[in-house]
C-alpha cells in the first residue's frame, strides 16, 4: 500500500514508511518513497531546483515558484515524499537572460540536504572557478554529512561574460570539454586513489591524500558525476569519464542518433555498462491536452524576447563552434529557447496518460532519468507526483517502457510534430 502522507506543523509533507527512521539511524542508504520507487529497472525523476530567479523559463507569464531558500525547501520537502529521487541545483555566478539573482549551487544542495532525508541532490559545478581540489573536498564532506546523498553536474560553460567578469580564461568549445574531462578525472582520482597524482595540460596533483573520503556504497564507489552537452566532445566525456549523460530535448530520431552514439563511444573504451542517460523535460499537465497546450502558448506567447534572443546568441556559440555544428542549441528555434534546455521538445505537455506515455517511451530509449522542470513550482510538483508518477509505476509493472518498437508505435509520432503552432 502507498504511505499515508500527513500535514506536518511547518505545512510540509510527512511520509510513513516500513522501518525508514531505522535505516536513517544505521546509515543505510535508500532512496525517495521507498513503496512507489521499489522496482530497481524503474526510470528515476529529478527535478530542477529554481535556486535562480525567473524560474524555468525566460517568459514574463506570471509563475508561483520561488527562488528563495524557504520556497526550495518545500519543494525538496514535497518533492521526495511523491516520489522524486533527484534535484538539480542550477550554477549561475551572475546575472542575465531573465535571472537577476541566484544562489550558489553547494552551498544550497547542502541546505536543502539537511531539511530533507531521502533526496540526492546534484550540484551543479563550472570548471574555472571551481578547482578540482576545492569542489573534490566540498563534496566529499557533503556525502558524509548527507548519508551519501550529493552528486555533481560538470558544467562546461556557454556563458562568456560569467567568466571573463571574474577573471577566468574564456576557453573555445573543444577546449571547455577537455578541462571538464580533466577536472572529472580529477574528481574521481582524488575520491578513490589514497594520494592522487595528475599531471594534466590543466590540472596537477602531487600525492594529494583527500581525508576523509565520500562515503563508498553499494554500486557507488564515488558521488554519481553528471555532465551533459550535445558535442562530440560532451559525448566523448560523457563515454569515458560520466556516470549519467544529460540530454537537452530532442526529436525521437535525435535521442536515438545520441544513445547509439554515446554508447558505441563508451564500448570502445570498454564503459558500455556504466554510462546512463538523463534527459531534461518541461512539464505541464492538465486535464486535457488542449489545456496544456494553451499554457505552452501563453509561456511562448509571453516570452521576454530581448532576454531570449540574447541567451540565443550566447549559447548558439557553443554549437557553432563545433565542426559538426551538433553542440547544444545549435538547431534551437526561439520557442524552444524560451525554456533554457529545449525542455518543450521532451514533450510532457498534455494529460496525465499522454505524459506516462511519453516518459514510458523516453525510457524504452535508454532514458534512466528524466529531469523535469514546471512552471508553478508551489502546485506543479506534487501535482506530477501524485498523477503521473504513479501512473509510470502501475504501467512499469504491466511491463511498459521496455519495447522500444511498441513504445514507438504507441505514441512516437508526437516526437515528429509540433504540438502546437
Amino acid at each position: 500500500m502507498p504511505a499515508k502522507r500527513q500535514r506536518t506543523a511547518n505545512g510540509s509533507h510527512a511520509v510513513g514508511t516500513n522501518g525508514e527512521g531505522n535505516d536513517i539511524a544505521n546509515g543505510a542508504h535508500f532512496t525517495a518513497a521507498p513503496d512507489i520507487n521499489d522496482d530497481p529497472e524503474r526510470v528515476k525523476f529529478a527535478y530542477w531546483v529554481p535556486n535562480v530567479s525567473g524560474g524555468l523559463v525566460i517568459s514574463k507569464i506570471p509563475q508561483k515558484t520561488g527562488w528563495d531558500y524557504e520556497s526550495n525547501v518545500r519543494y525538496a520537502q514535497t518533492a521526495e515524499n511523491v516520489g522524486f529521487e533527484f534535484a538539480l541545483s542550477q550554477i549561475r555566478f551572475m546575472a542575465g537572460y531573465g535571472a537577476e539573482n541566484q544562489h550558489e549551487s553547494v552551498s544550497f544542495s547542502q541546505a536543502l540536504l539537511h531539511n530533507t532525508k531521502k533526496l540526492n541532490v546534484i550540484a551543479a559545478l563550472l570548471p574555472g572557478p571551481w578547482n578540482p581540489a576545492i569542489a573534490a573536498k566540498q563534496i566529499a564532506s557533503i556525502d558524509h554529512y548527507s548519508n551519501g546523498r550529493i552528486s555533481v553536474n560538470v558544467v562546461s560553460g556557454w556563458f562568456k561574460a560569467e567568466f571573463t567578469s571574474i577573471g577566468q580564461w574564456w576557453l573555445e568549445h573543444a577546449e571547455r570539454y577537455r578541462r571538464s574531462r580533466e577536472f572529472i578525472e580529477c574528481l574521481k582520482g582524488i575520491w578513490t586513489t589514497e594520494k592522487f597524482t595528475f599531471k594534466g595540460d590543466f590540472y596537477q596533483f602531487h600525492d594529494y591524500p583527500l581525508s576523509p573520503k565520500p562515503l563508498s556504497l553499494p554500486g557507488r564507489p564515488h558521488p554519481l558525476i553528471f555532465q551533459g552537452g550535445n558535442s562530440v566532445d560532451a559525448r566523448d566525456n560523457g563515454a569515458h569519464v560520466s556516470d549519467y549523460y544529460f540530454m537537452n530535448g530532442n526529436t525521437l530520431e535525435g535521442f536515438q542518433e545520441q544513445i547509439a552514439d554515446v554508447r558505441e563511444r563508451a564500448r570502445a573504451v570498454g564503459r558500455e555498462h556504466e554510462i546512463k542517460f538523463a534527459v531534461n523535460g518541461f512539464a505541464i499537465v492538465k486535464e486535457t491536452e488542449a489545456e496544456a497546450i494553451r499554457v505552452l502558448e501563453e509561456i511562448q506567447g509571453k516570452a521576454d524576447k530581448e532576454a531570449v534572443n540574447a541567451f540565443g546568441d550566447a549559447v548558439k556559440q557553443a554549437g557553432s563552434s563545433t565542426g559538426e555544428k551538433k553542440g547544444m542549441w545549435a538547431e534551437s528555434k526561439f520557442e524552444d529557447l524560451v525554456q533554457y534546455n529545449d525542455g518543450f521538445k521532451t514533450k510532457l505537455i498534455g494529460t496525465k496518460e499522454q505524459v506516462a506515455d511519453r516518459i514510458l517511451l523516453l525510457k524504452s530509449l535508454g532514458i534512466d532519468i528524466v529531469l523535469c522542470a514546471f512552471l508553478h513550482y508551489e502546485d506543479d510538483i506534487e501535482h506530477f507526483g501524485e498523477q503521473v508518477l504513479p501512473l509510470v509505476r502501475i504501467l512499469e509493472k504491466e511491463g511498459r517502457g521496455k519495447n522500444a518498437e511498441d513504445e514507438i508505435r504507441r505514441t512516437g509520432d508526437v516526437y515528429r510534430k509540433k504540438i502546437a503552432a
